[in-house]
């Protein structure tokens, strides 16, 4: 079936804008339109796409998720080879470059340099045929690489399809992969709160997502690209400068370094040198130096090229950013999820310029993994980490060391420690108490889906606890007038809306109750169906962990993790402080049975009338149900309130079953709920 005209002219539309911002945000950092108004524009063309999948093109944003798993990867001969740079150390190793530069030239005129940051990232071959992207591959040998096509097809920052014109019509673009440092960071962050393992650092890891036999986990891992010279040119001519080249590839849509510079000379590179050091902290990317090339290619064509490097390039690394010192002593810091970590204190030493006395240790199997004692000399490595860490023991201390201990409690509160048989992180069982943990369990206590205490949210509960307002959650209910208006900007109103919000949230639900308590691994589904196996709060405090694992959903280590945390008398005694302030509940029905809604998906859209959102959710898990966010061919029901959307027009698209709100009601109904 033919596409109707407008809808063909409106998806290449919707290509081309999504296009143009991406460029704009990815290569040149500069947005103009909001995140929802492009989210907006790449489902209207996904949505158009699903209509009529003829509209597919291989250069599509929306084609950039990932496709089938890979059974291997093929090798890819690179046409022009991708050669390797000598290294300089020093300015007397780059004046050595100047001056053998110039003799091979005969020339007494300044040479100029393209000077840039040499990121440690991965070396990557880009192929576009007119203006597509065809194929991409790694470096390898120089000679041939592995064809990894679908996974940087997947990188936002690397355009599938070029802007503009003039460009020639083979063009192989070559440049670096690499890991945002604060996306690498947040990756290993959430790694380690789940407890499992992190990576060791940002190059390895990117080497390793661009080798994944499935594009979809590349997709996951916020890759991009810096691109920094071509190979192949066919059917088109360049600029006769780097410089002027690398200006070009930026107006084609690809993603060059911003702080690249032409500079005169050796003085002039190590002038450059110095202020990439400087800069260097502040880079989202780990750099090892600095890449120097002579800038017109005339004098490149002249200079030519020694077996395996060119002779008018050179890499100048920076001093290594390792030391060797003292281990004095490790301590054990709570984070604010309870996490115990170690943290290494040293005997002062300079690394790049910076004197470190601490370093991350991670955990308790790091410190088992380098053999660590207390007076062992250590190696440490700075290199774009905010706490450097412990890379591995130089020297023994032997028996003269001591070993390293886990305390035997929480060393905030002294509450109990616990550790999952999966996990490799320690952590503290006392979420309610814990002043690490303090603010974060507060403000999990008062947030929507907890008790839902309008106007408790991250700042004020920030300031209660800074002024030593509130220590636990059961804190917030014994608050008065007075104290709420000694707060910076809190007016009396403010402060008697915050009372009543306060005092109506006591009035809640035992599931609800149960999720605000903020135990480990308990979430909504957990709170709920703790709630209906058990009836009440009291049989569930007194179960041991052979009787938690009678409920749906609870192994061995969730139950171990909520006994433990109802043996901690710290917890106890706020449950019992929070039911003497006057939190409860009407009784819990019984579940319902056989689950009937099992192995189905449902989608909410639009407003409801009768009960919230989140209220209807809540009663269709209870029935067994899947509850989705989005609309796909394995929904099976879409329940449409007023003012359904784009959820209720894909839904009618794919032939879904949809039910309105009176059919929703009619279902709980019959269910008793």
């Amino acid at each position: 079936m033919a596409v109707p005209a407008d809808v063909e002219r409106r998806a290449a539309e919707l290509r081309d804008a999504i296009n143009h911002h991406n460029h704009l945000y990815h290569s040149l950092d500069a947005p103009a339109v909001s995140d929802a108004e492009f989210d907006q524009l790449f489902r209207e063309l996904k949505d158009l796409e699903a209509d009529h999948p003829q509209l597919v093109t291989p250069d599509s944003p929306t084609q950039r998720v990932g496709g089938a798993p890979l059974e291997g990867f093929e090798q890819v001969a690179h046409e022009v080879p991708m050669l390797s740079l000598d290294n300089a150390f020093s300015t007397d190793d780059v004046e050595d470059f100047e001056r053998r530069a110039r003799q091979r030239l005969d020339s007494g005129d300044v040479i100029e340099y393209t000077c840039e940051p040499k990121i440690d990232g991965v070396a990557v071959s880009l192929l576009y045929e007119d203006g597509v992207l065809t194929r991409a591959a790694t470096r390898g040998d120089g000679s041939t690489g592995e064809n990894i096509t679908m996974n940087v097809r997947t990188i936002e920052s690397v355009p599938l399809r070029l802007l503009g014109s003039g460009y020639p019509s083979r063009l192989e673009v070559r440049g670096e992969v690499y890991f945002p440092l604060d996306a690498f960071h947040a990756m290993n962050a959430a790694l380690e709160a789940a407890g499992e393992k992190t990576f060791a650092n940002p190059r390895n890891t990117a080497a390793g997502t661009l080798r994944q036999l499935d594009p979809r986990l590349t997709a996951k891992r916020k890759l991009t690209m810096f691109c920094y010279s071509v190979g192949l040119v066919e059917g088109g001519t360049l600029p006769g400068r780097h410089s002027e080249v690398l200006d070009a590839l930026g107006e084609w849509g690809l993603r060059t370094n911003p702080v690249v510079e032409v500079v005169e000379g050796a003085a002039g590179c190590d002038g450059y040198y110095n202020k990439l050091l400087d800069l260097r902290p502040r880079l989202n990317y780990e750099i090892d130096g600095l890449v120097i090339k002579v800038d017109d290619f005339a004098r490149q064509q002249r200079l030519g090229f020694l077996t395996r490097t060119p002779r008018w390039a050179i890499a100048r690394k920076f001093p290594a950013e390792q030391a060797t010192t003292r281990l004095d002593d490790v301590e054990f810091q709570v984070g604010r999820t309870g996490a115990i970590t170690p943290v290494a204190r040293l005997a002062p030493v300079q690394v790049a310029g910076v004197t470190i006395r601490n370093a991350t240790l991670h955990n308790m199997d790091e410190i088992a993994r380098l053999g660590l004692r207390i007076g062992d000399d250590v190696v440490i490595q700075r290199a774009g980490d905010v706490i450097p860490k412990v890379v591995r023991v130089a020297r023994s201390a032997g028996d003269q060391g001591q070993p390293v201990a886990l305390p035997e409690a929480c060393p905030d509160c002294g509450s109990e420690l616990m550790k999952a048989e999966d996990e490799v992180i320690v952590r503290c069982s006392g979420g309610l108490v814990c002043g690490a943990q303090r603010k974060e369990a507060i403000r999990h206590f008062a947030s929507r889906l907890a008790l839902d205490i309008e106007g408790v949210g991250e700042k004020l509960v920030e300031q209660l606890v800074e002024a030593g307002l509130v220590e636990t959650a059961a804190d917030l209910f014994a608050l008065t007038m007075e104290e709420l208006c000694s707060l910076e900007r809190m007016a009396e109103k403010s402060a008697g809306n915050i009372l009543a919000n306060l005092e109506s949230s006591k009035a809640t639900t035992l599931p609800r109750f149960i999720f605000a308590l903020g135990i480990s691994e308990v979430g909504e589904s957990t709170a709920r169906n703790l709630a209906q196996y058990f009836g009440d709060l009291a049989p569930l405090r007194d179960a041991d962990a052979e009787a938690l694992q009678q409920v749906p959903d609870v192994g061995p280590i969730v139950a171990e993790k909520i006994e433990t945390f109802f043996r901690q008398a710290n917890n106890a005694a706020t449950i019992d402080a929070l039911l003497a302030h006057g939190v409860a509940w009407e009784a819990v029905g019984q579940a319902v049975p056989h689950d009937p809604l099992a192995d189905q998906t449902w989608v909410l859209t639009g407003t409801l009338a009768a009960m919230s959102r989140d209220e209807a959710k809540a009663k269709l898990q209870q029935l067994g149900a899947k509850v989705s966010g989005s609309v796909s061919r394995k929904t099976t029901v879409v329940v449409a309130g007023d003012s359904a959307g784009s959820k209720l027009m894909k839904a009618q698209g794919l032939g879904l079953e949809i039910k309105d709100e009176a059919a929703l009601l009619e279902l709980f109904e019959s269910h008793g709920l």
